[in-house]
């Protein structure tokens, strides 16, 4: 039987939700990839567990993660069952639902049916009788806003969710939610979002000035843009590389020379700080205003520890944040020359 490190805590830093009082580990674990029903079972317990005996107390899941979908949600199911169920008043355990999960007209998107028909299969799979967090997963075009935000209110007053959070929503529809969530007193507390050095998309659509003027908290995924801000492709692409054995996420044009070029003088910045750049990637993250936790993928424990490193960062000061922004908007420009 599993018994957590009695340890777990000491270095860890927790953040609180924006104006609520809930609090998120500054690294949390992100479930979108290796923890399909095509994963090694034992690789996926050894990297939760050794998420929770360093501090990381929120794993986050969607109900379309897989393959095949609501894969990710059984197989973390069977961890809680197996092995940390003893600790689940110390787990922050979140779920999405706003993708395509069954055929027909209710299993997709963000009407009342489909959200609170998903989340009863996500906790069934999970064999939860709540999670902590239960987000929309993406802006529906279609639903009326007041609709999918009165599912979310009837997750939170049916007891099988804590509080409410918006997933890949701009800062305009942010701005509405959060009228209508308000209006309804329900506790929503956080916005996910993709964020990184190379994806500022965040502050292009107003949800980051959103976000902080409505005093919620951030969590952001895609920390290291696929791989790209590790030294993983600094000189040449690996034969074991996810663009050579998958290449559904990353390609190898999404890679020339020039641009590689650029993260090789970002990685030469972290070199300078004595840091790795994919410390420094998280680093620039955790300093921004208003993130509270930066959501992190692996495909082995020891990625999770190597990601850990973040903690022993100094904070970036002015001059290193105006050298990434500059090399950031070089490799934009490049970016935009790629032809696919």
């Amino acid at each position: 039987m599993y018994i957590a490190n009695p340890d777990r805590y000491k270095k860890m830093e927790y953040r609180r939700c924006g104006n609520s009082g809930l609090k998120l580990p500054v690294l949390s674990l992100g479930l979108w990839q290796n923890f399909g029903d095509i994963s090694s079972y034992e690789n996926m317990k050894k990297m939760v567990l050794t998420a929770f005996d360093n501090g990381i107390t929120h794993f986050d899941l969607a109900n379309n993660y897989g393959p095949e979908p609501g894969a990710a949600e059984k197989n973390f199911g069977r961890i809680l069952k197996e092995e940390l169920m003893p600790y689940r008043d110390e787990l922050i355990i979140s779920t999405k639902a706003g993708y395509e999960m069954w055929d027909g007209p209710y299993g997709n998107w963000g009407s009342r049916k489909y959200l609170l028909a998903s989340l009863d299969q996500s906790l069934e799979r999970m064999g939860l009788e709540y999670v902590d967090i239960f987000y929309h997963h993406r802006m529906d075009p279609e639903a009326p806003l007041e609709e999918t935000m009165g599912a979310l209110a009837q997750a939170v007053r049916s007891g099988k969710a804590l509080y409410a959070g918006l997933s890949n929503y701009d800062g305009e529809h942010l701005k509405k939610a959060c009228a209508i969530l308000d209006r309804l007193e329900v506790p929503y507390i956080i916005n996910q979002n993709r964020y990184s050095i190379l994806d500022r998309t965040v502050e292009k659509n107003g949800a980051l000035a959103a976000n902080n003027e409505l005093r919620k908290g951030m969590i952001t995924f895609s920390p290291l843009a696929k791989g790209q801000l590790t030294d993983r492709y600094l000189n040449g692409i690996p034969a074991d590389s996810r663009i050579r054995v998958d290449g559904r996420f990353l390609h190898e044009y999404d890679l020339p020379q020039a641009k590689v070029e650029k993260l090789r003088e970002l990685n030469d910045l972290a070199k300078a700080r004595g840091d790795e750049l994919s410390a420094v990637a998280l680093r620039w993250l955790l300093d921004k205003e208003g993130v509270t936790s930066v959501l992190i993928g692996a495909s082995k424990p020891e990625q999770i520890l190597k990601n850990l490193k973040v903690l022993d960062t100094r904070t970036l000061d002015e001059a290193e944040m105006a050298q990434i922004d500059k090399i950031a908007a070089e490799i934009a420009q490049i970016e935009k020359e790629i032809v696919h």
